[in-house]
């Protein structure tokens, strides 16, 4: 895996490098600072646990819950003044092939169908046994979860894996999502957990499988029933008193009510600075309050390193930066680092969770349905259009680097729309007919013009290509074949698209001016390299050799999907069973070294 993986003269089984001494140091005076501008002294925790869990998002929380319940005492260290990380802010989406709630929902799932599909999508890049580790204990994980904390789940039927066409490959999908909770379930706590990303329109109450739906509601019945059924489940909820949390939110909110049933203490404010090691043994870790020791073990859930410009630099494809991404503002790879510096390998380094964003004022908007529905194009710095507009988010932002040169800039590429476009659909959060915000063109991130090529001079390329680009993707419209992209072709392309257009529902001509160009960079949901671990969640050393009581799970460890995407919630899913493996394998661990000391006399 050229590029993603550190060379050998760096790390060695002896220890890191002189350099990754020198930036680990530069990264805990400024985990110190930052501690100190939380807001106070973090909170106080006790001096010894069993296991030490780094973060509060889906992989921390899911590993706190199944140690405690393994009978381990555990803690949960935050470095943000709130719980829940990237996962409270996002749609939650969650991938566990064979799960109990698809499985009661009639998916004809099977571990051979998931096996195969998980091993095509994945390729050579991570080794098999960690693919069937994360398949083997996902639905257990889950149970697991319902057992112990309000969380329940919904089946996201339709919304496909993301290439259905693979053996194994499922149109229907396996994705699920949290169902609705009631946030007063958390008391005084609800207010520390991290917001959303875009928060739910007012007086509704909206799942992620809802909005392929609301962003057609001006034109499909499907749509209206949707939008009047969200409406109705907000009045409800407020006629009963709750504060009705959804997706991300419902999620982390879920866990965390979980972790405090079980007595599993939450330090927010308590970033991690260090981890602690004896005789080659990771011991514990140290905070701005005093170290704290793990009997067991440590499991590092810290997320990834999308807000570290040092580390995206050094690691990633320009350009690159910070202001891109999605993923919570704390993470900057601080466990990763100290991980490093405990002589851990890392893999996967020069990738993301991408996707095609926006750069809009204030933050990026992550695009999904909006590159996918009928009446738009995406075009590079040519005005030539270069890809499936409706491929998996990951895969167009692949396409994207691997294709950026000078003579052929691919960043940032423009996605075209017309009035007509406009007129049908929900864009981001503003309804059709009503006008963008006026700071999205002030910002450069959007323009408009009556004419293609007008626009195409507002955007910088060649006219000529512009016009020829759109008259040859409105060809393809008119037959419903594109014979370039094959758009429209897999049932995942077609999840986001309108089924009342014929004969290609991802497919109409642009026609009615003005006509639009929305700037299109390398957003990301957070990174997906960090230390490299086993089947069994074990941080590795570049030679293979275990660090032993150094655990990784989440955004901080290299994904098990590599550099690909099986399906909507490939994230989520496999950071919390790698949470769950890796505490389940230290309470393993611990039964069996009770079990072999000597019977005192």
């Amino acid at each position: 895996m050229a590029g993603s993986e550190r060379s050998s003269s760096s790390l060695s089984p002896a220890g890191p490098s002189r350099r990754t001494l020198l930036r680990g140091a530069a990264a805990t005076g400024s985990a110190l600072m930052a501690g100190a501008a939380l807001g106070g002294a973090p909170a106080r925790a006790e001096a010894e646990y069993d296991v030490v869990v780094v973060g509060a998002g889906a992989a921390g929380m899911t590993a706190a819950l199944t140690a405690a319940k393994r009978g381990l005492r555990a803690v949960v260290i935050e470095k943000a003044p709130t719980f829940g990380g990237s996962a409270a802010r996002s749609g939650a989406g969650i991938w566990i092939p064979n799960n109990e709630v698809i499985l009661a929902a009639g998916v004809q799932d099977t571990p051979a169908k998931a096996a195969a599909y998980l091993a095509r999508v994945v390729g050579d890049t991570v080794p098999i046994e960690r693919q069937r580790a994360f398949l083997a204990a996902g639905p257990p994980m889950l149970s697991l979860v319902m057992r112990n904390s309000p969380l329940r789940f919904r089946f996201m039927e339709g919304y496909s894996d993301y290439y259905p066409e693979f053996p194994g490959g499922m149109p229907g999908g396996r994705s699920i999502e949290p169902a609705q909770l009631d946030g007063n379930l958390l008391g005084a706590e609800l207010a520390r957990l991290n917001g959303p990303y875009i928060p739910s329109p007012a007086g509704m109450v909206v799942h992620s499988a809802d909005y392929k739906w609301l962003t057609l509601a001006a034109v499909h019945p499907k749509g209206l029933e949707v939008s009047a059924a969200c409406l109705l489940r907000g009045t409800e909820a407020a006629l009963r008193g709750e504060k009705p949390l959804t997706m991300g939110q419902s999620l982390a909110a879920g866990l965390r009510a979980g972790l405090h049933a079980a007595g599993v203490p939450v330090l927010l404010n308590t970033p991690l600075l260090d981890l602690s090691s004896e005789g080659g043994r990771v011991t514990g870790v140290i905070t701005p309050s005093g170290p704290i020791r793990a009997r067991r073990g440590v499991i590092i859930g810290s997320g990834g390193f999308e807000h570290s410009a040092a580390m995206r630099a050094e690691f990633q494809r320009q350009p690159i930066g910070t202001n891109w991404t999605i993923g919570a503002k704390e993470n900057t790879g601080d466990g990763i680092e100290a991980g490093e510096r405990a002589g851990a390998a890392l893999d996967l380094m020069d990738d993301a969770w991408w996707g095609p964003a926006i750069p809009l004022p204030g933050e990026p908007y992550f695009c999904l349905a909006e590159r996918t529905l009928p009446g738009c194009l995406l075009v590079n710095g040519n005005g030539v259009r270069f890809v499936n507009e409706g491929a998996p988010y990951s895969d167009v932002v692949h396409v994207m680097y691997d294709r950026n040169t000078p003579a052929a800039p691919h960043i940032p590429a423009w996605l075209i729309t017309d009035q007509h476009y406009r007129n049908k659909y929900l864009f981001r959060d503003v309804a059709p007919l009503l006008p963008l915000p006026g700071a999205w063109f002030d910002s450069g991130a959007v323009h408009k013009a009556w004419s293609i090529e007008q626009l195409a001079q507002k955007i910088g390329v060649p006219q000529a290509a512009l016009r020829g680009t759109v008259s040859r993707f409105n060809g393809f419209a008119t037959t419903g074949r594109d014979l370039d992209f094959r758009r429209g072709d897999s049932a995942y392309d077609r999840y986001y698209a309108d089924p009342l257009v014929r004969p290609n529902p991802c497919l109409a001509p642009l026609w009615l001016p003005p006509f639009y160009a929305f700037k299109i960079i390398p957003g990301d949901l957070g990174t997906k390299g960090g230390m490299r671990t086993d089947a069994r969640a074990r941080v590795l050393r570049a030679d293979g050799s275990i660090i032993t009581g150094l655990y990784a799970a989440g955004n901080a460890s290299a994904a098990v999907m590599g550099h690909s995407y099986a399906g909507s919630g490939s994230t989520i899913g496999p950071a919390m069973t790698f949470g769950y493996i890796a505490a389940n394998d230290i309470a393993d661990t611990a039964f069996i070294t009770a079990s072999l000391r000597p019977l005192r006399a």
